[in-house]
Parts: structure tokens; C-alpha cells; sequence
């Protein structure tokens, strides 16, 4: 079993140190968040949510997930990094690609990428990308990303992307993991054909288990029920001993968790509050 620290809607000036303590503790990997912004107005339900709202507000932070993953690499060795998840639909996966290959470099290959396509009709409409076909259009781009990153000389022609022979050195020296996002049967159809592993929202967990289920049977169909699976989760109703040995039955192979929070410490608690929590939560369970 993994530990991942999830890391959203923390300062960004804590960062760096938070990913320090957590390499120090034997943490697996930092999860790292992604919003793009804060519309004042919002056009469709968050999905997460009961209500559809959102959990967060125009003032909390946020950081591109690929810039924190750099700064966060370049003061940690071993500990990894995945956006948890990345909102595809509304980037273009060309750039992606570069940039993606940019932190993989720069980490050396601790970055793995977390997908998703984005629920909010304006983040892709403000940044010039329509909302319309955005599922056929991000697998589109899963294909781009994953060509332009194994190296070489590439063209693609596509129906919503269209490219001659290009190139993008270095390319990464493994290749860089996909996991994919989503709770929906067409995104779990996307994790088992084409990622490297399932990661969760929050969720609770006799939904977890029948997500799970539905992952092997598609797997299984589409050929790679042998191959590795990660299934990365934010489960909320299970903790402590008891409840990680259950998600580990489940066929959870990495928990995603924000330590201080079981201490009563909010996400703009104190610094070494945070890392105390991150202390006592290895000592206890990793």
C-alpha cells in the first residue's frame, strides 16, 4: 500500500517544505490539484459535491499543478509527484506534452500524470476551446501526449488535432504513467483501455468497491487484466487500521490523504503543525 498527501488549497508558500517532510516520513507521492480559475458564476454543478456546490472559493490558492511539481522536485529526491487530476479539455495537448516532458526531465521521471476532462463549460470556453465533443476530443489528446512523449519523430492527423513531423527532445528516458480520473462508466471505459490506473474523487467506499469491479470487467475486456493497475483513492469513509486493511482488500494500492485534517488542522493551519501531522500519521501507519 502507498500514502500519497494530497496537497490542495494549501499556501503556496508551504509547499516545498510540506514535499521535504513528506519524503523525510516515506510518503510515496504528493497529489496535486488542478483549477484553472474561479468563476464568479458557475454553469453546471460541481459533481462532487451534494449540492453541486464547490468547496472552495475565489480567494483560496492554487498553483499549476506542473510548476509545483518542478519546484517541488527540485528540493526532493526520491518522492513522486501526479496531478490529481489535470482538466485536459480545456488545454492543448501539444504544449501539454512539452511541458509535461519538461517536469518528467527535470524530476527524473518521479511525475506521473493524473487526467481528467473538466466539469465546468467556462474553463473551456474561456480559454477558447468548445465544451461540445470534449470526451472524444480528450482522448484525442491522451493519444497526442502519449505519441509526442515517446520520443522521436511523430506527425498526427486527427479529427480535432493536425500535425506534420515533429519532435520534442528529451523525451522522457520511462514512460511517463497516465492516470485517469473520473467516475462515470465512460471514464472508467477510458482508465481500463488506456491508463496506467484509476484515480478517485472523494468517494465512499462500497461505491469504491463497485467502481473497482467494473475496472477489472473492462480491463479484462479490453486484454489487460495482467498488465499493472494503479487505483488511487480518496475514500471518506474509511480510516485508521481497520479501514486502510480494507481498502488494501478492496484492491486500493495507493490512499491519497491529508494528515493534519484528522488533527483538526484547516488548510491554512500552521506550517509546522501540518508537518507534525505528517509525522505522526507515518509513525503510525506507514
Amino acid at each position: 500500500m502507498k500514502y500519497t498527501v494530497g496537497i490542495a488549497m494549501t499556501p503556496l508558500n508551504e509547499l516545498t517544505t510540506l514535499a521535504q517532510t513528506a519524503e523525510e516520513c516515506g510518503y510515496s507521492s504528493i497529489a496535486l490539484p488542478d483549477s484553472l480559475f474561479y468563476m464568479k458564476t458557475q454553469s453546471a454543478d460541481y459533481p462532487y459535491t451534494s449540492d453541486g456546490s464547490r468547496m472552495w472559493n475565489a480567494e483560496t490558492p492554487w498553483v499549476d499543478p506542473l510548476i509545483a511539481a518542478a519546484a517541488m522536485g527540485a528540493v526532493t529526491s526520491r518522492i513522486e509527484f501526479y496531478t490529481q487530476v489535470l482538466k485536459l479539455g480545456s488545454r492543448n495537448p501539444v504544449l501539454l506534452a512539452r511541458q509535461v516532458g519538461s517536469v518528467a526531465a527535470m524530476t527524473g521521471n518521479r511525475f506521473g500524470f493524473g487526467v481528467g476532462i473538466g466539469w465546468a463549460p467556462e474553463e473551456f470556453e474561456w480559454c477558447g476551446v468548445p465544451y461540445a465533443k470534449r470526451g472524444k476530443r480528450v482522448d484525442e489528446m491522451i493519444e497526442v501526449i502519449t505519441l509526442i512523449l515517446g520520443g522521436g519523430m511523430v506527425a498526427h492527423h486527427g479529427e480535432f488535432y493536425d500535425f506534420d513531423d515533429l519532435q520534442m527532445s528529451p523525451a522522457p528516458t520511462k514512460p511517463v504513467p497516465f492516470y485517469v480520473g473520473g467516475h462515470t462508466d465512460v471514464a472508467l471505459r477510458r482508465a481500463a483501455r488506456v491508463g496506467d490506473g484509476w484515480t478517485s474523487a472523494m468517494i465512499k467506499f462500497d461505491d469504491l468497491v463497485a467502481v473497482i469491479a467494473r475496472l477489472r470487467e473492462l480491463r479484462a475486456e479490453y486484454g489487460r487484466a495482467d498488465e499493472p493497475f494503479e487505483i488511487q483513492t480518496v475514500c471518506i469513509d474509511r480510516f485508521g487500521r481497520d479501514g486502510y486493511a480494507e481498502l488494501e482488500d478492496a484492491g486500493v494500492t495507493d490512499i491519497i490523504t491529508v494528515p493534519w485534517i484528522f488533527d483538526g488542522i484547516g488548510f491554512d493551519g500552521p506550517l509546522a503543525d501540518k508537518q507534525d501531522s505528517l509525522r505522526k500519521f507515518a509513525d503510525k501507519y506507514l
